[in-house]
């Protein structure tokens, strides 16, 4: 994201790089894998949209890393399930389907990331 980059220089100029580095590291990348059009219905704040065919061409220009957190959700789980799948056998380690837009919506508005237990 954009924005963690501003937000990244931001910290390490007010000289909190170690703290912003931690933080950072921490914040999941979470991907809507629904249709652009169910995206633009609703979405998760902070989500990019990447619907689920489209994952393995796409997911290294979203997360470089295959131990950066990701976290996927769809309308029910199914689709995440199986862009979930495609990124594991990526090698991709800390991937998490998140179910639904709303059980994702309530899981990310309580703080929960890809490989905790909420």
């Amino acid at each position: 994201m954009q924005s963690r980059g501003f937000l990244k220089r931001l910290l390490v100029s007010a000289g909190v790089a170690l703290w912003a580095s931690v933080v950072l590291a921490a914040a999941p990348v979470v991907i809507d894998v629904r249709t652009p059009e169910e995206f633009a219905a609703g979405h998760v704040e902070g989500a990019m949209n990447v619907p689920y065919e489209q994952i393995g061409g796409r997911i290294a220009a979203l997360a470089p890393g295959k131990d950066t957190p990701v976290v996927l959700y769809c309308k029910s789980g199914r689709r995440a399930g199986i862009a979930l799948q495609t990124l594991r056998d990526m090698g991709y380690t800390k991937v998490e389907n998140f179910g639904g837009f709303d059980d994702a919506r309530k899981r990310l508005a309580g703080g929960c990331s890809a490989g905790t237990n909420c």
